[in-house]
């Protein structure tokens, strides 16, 4: 009798042979499964400093396996169902009443859960005078994965005070320019400054750390939140080891995945997800230029999906000849949406023909991969008294990219500023927090561009419409200017701007339209509508009706001024207003 347990693809069969019970001779065919070429590559990369926080801190291949493993949960049709942890409670009465008084180990004005990034919410409390401590599960260090960013946008974190403006040539690995939008046959567009620094986090957040303790602050590392209850004078945040700290407000900066957004949304899928994938590989010797975004190709089947593929493309401060290469895609995640192994597969056949090298001249430093989530109901408002949402947690991040670093440094200035009013005039119920991360017309109204650039799963429009579409507005941007083409590359979606592409893109393009149409569907261009009349509302009062009400807020009670500050920011904010050539 021959048993035969298979597993596709064979890399080599060997014959055991065995005792039955009936003392016959029996055979065990063993096969071994073939690693596949991702697994390959990524396990004869040194992977070295291990895994840390935020988004792209791990390399390695179990890392790999574990993130395509959450994404599959996530695209589980019953996962809307279940119920997350409950990690936040609400206790009404006083923590200073309660037995558990006198265990806290320590008693803060804001405590910051999260530290890749709430380092910097942190540090710009912090220099405004507010007692602060950040818990981080892991060791708080940057990634050694480069963040492209402008030089505008770092400016910002000097202005907060987190940052010295000499710090920024310190921590700039490499500078690059011109910078390349393409779409493939179509032509390229070619900008300057736009993601142009390569910034190390390493170098960056180990300068903010320093500056964070300098100002008196405080880093738990390697503490894990186990709980949050909120009290009438309080909030305990509780930490593995049955450690408890108290503070009059706690900042989720936990990240895309954060428990508390978990809970908040009762487990809700995404809208839409960004899928990155990529390399930082040695050997490129054309290393001047980027690509902000660049398509070498029409829609193509992955798996049981359809998928349009999009790169960047950067210089990185290892080394004259390494280049970091990003491919990534938007999806909706639903069963048989592709895996990031998947990706990987195709990007090693597709990232030389892109790059013009062959893969066996290259030597991989490290492969990336991301999976980079949002709503449509975002930012995310306050649930809870005394608890906030911050960075991606809060679902102020990138239209386009969905990562929150530049989106970070663009509302560093309104949110410290707001938490520490909302601190001095014990202004932390729900109500008051949410006016922190208010409805932000352009970041609604920007998922139009997320959903057309999309491939769907049955379309009845042309493989190569997402490319046309697309370079027919950045053609249309380009020969509006730069005060068209630069906010909407920075992340900052216009009234103005917008109105005067679309207008362009209908007159020069008309044939386009049914298939617009067709690709985002009717029911997304009435909702879309909705929120380009909210973005033309909030621009006329942030230009006439801001300049009548800013005067009368030192004459009003302190609560009423914080709450107009407030909405006057959310005007600006959400009109794109504060961004400034």
């Amino acid at each position: 009798m021959l048993s035969l347990q298979l597993q596709q693809p064979i890399s080599g069969i060997g014959i055991i042979s065995q005792n039955n019970k009936c003392g016959r001779r029996s055979f065990l065919l063993r096969t071994h499964a073939v690693p596949s070429r991702t697994q390959r590559i990524m396990e004869s990369v040194s992977v070295s400093g291990g895994e840390v926080g935020g988004a792209g801190g791990a390399y390695s291949y179990e890392a790999l396996k574990r993130l395509d493993q959450l994404w599959s949960n996530i695209c589980l049709p019953q996962q809307g169902s279940q119920k997350p942890q409950q990690v936040v409670s609400t206790i009404p009465s006083l923590f200073s009443s309660s037995g558990l008084a006198d265990k806290a180990e320590g008693s803060y004005d804001v405590l910051v859960c999260g530290g890749t990034l709430g380092i910097f919410i942190a540090t710009a409390l912090s220099a405004r005078g507010l007692r602060v401590a950040i818990v981080e599960r892991n060791v708080l260090k940057g990634r050694e994965q480069e963040w492209n960013i402008s030089r505008k946008e770092l400016l910002e974190l000097a202005e907060v005070g987190v940052l010295e403006e000499n710090d920024i040539e310190r921590v700039t690995s490499v500078k690059c320019n011109p910078n390349r939008c393409g779409f493939e046959r179509k032509g390229d567009i070619w900008v300057e400054d736009i993601l142009n620094l390569g910034v190390s986090p390493v170098k960056l957040i180990d300068i903010v750390k320093k500056r964070f303790m300098s100002l008196g602050g405080e880093i738990f590392e390697g503490c894990s939140v186990s709980g949050i209850d909120v009290y009438e004078d309080v909030a305990v945040l509780k930490l593995s080891g049955d450690k408890i700290l108290t503070s009059r407000l706690i900042v989720d900066a936990m990240g895309n995945f954060s428990p508390v957004v978990k809970q908040i949304r009762s487990g809700r899928k995404p809208d839409g997800v960004c899928l990155v994938v990529g390399t930082c590989a040695r050997g490129f010797e054309n290393n001047s230029t980027s690509d902000v975004i660049y398509s070498s190709s029409s829609v193509k089947k992955v798996g049981n999906s359809n998928a349009q593929y999009f790169w960047e493309a950067f210089p990185t401060g290892s080394g004259p000849l390494d280049r970091t290469t990003y491919m990534f895609t938007y999806v909706e995640p639903q069963p048989g949406s592709p895996k990031l192994e998947e990706l990987l597969e195709d990007f090693w056949d597709l990232m030389p023909e892109y790059q013009g090298v062959s893969l066996e001249n290259l030597e991989i430093l490290r492969v990336i991969y991301g999976i980079f989530p949002t709503y449509r109901d975002s930012p995310l408002p306050a649930a809870f008294n005394r608890v906030l949402q911050f960075g991606d947690a809060s679902g102020i991040q990138s239209p386009v990219s969905f990562g929150g670093f530049g989106s970070l440094t663009r509302h560093l200035g309104r949110l410290s500023a707001g938490i520490h009013e909302a601190i001095s005039g014990d202004y932390l119920d729900s109500y008051n927090l949410s006016l922190l991360n208010p409805y932000m017309p352009n970041l609604s109204a920007s998922w139009l561009f997320q959903r057309a650039m999309s491939a769907k799963q049955k379309s009845n429009v042309p493989a190569d419409f997402i490319n046309e579409l697309l370079y027919a507005n950045f053609n249309c941007m380009q020969r509006l200017g730069d005060p068209v083409l630069r906010p909407f590359l920075q992340d900052v979606v216009q009234f103005w701007p917008l109105s005067k592409t679309l207008g362009l893109v209908m007159l020069t393009n008309p044939q386009i339209l049914p298939s617009i149409f067709k690709q985002v569907g009717v029911p997304v261009l009435l909702d879309w509508s909705r929120h380009f009349l909210m973005l033309a509302y909030f621009t006329f009062l942030s230009t006439f009706a801001d300049p009548v009400v800013r005067p009368f807020l030192n004459k009003v009670p302190s609560k009423m001024s914080f709450q107009w500050k407030r909405h006057l920011e959310a005007w600006k904010y959400g009109a794109g207003l504060d961004y400034k050539l």
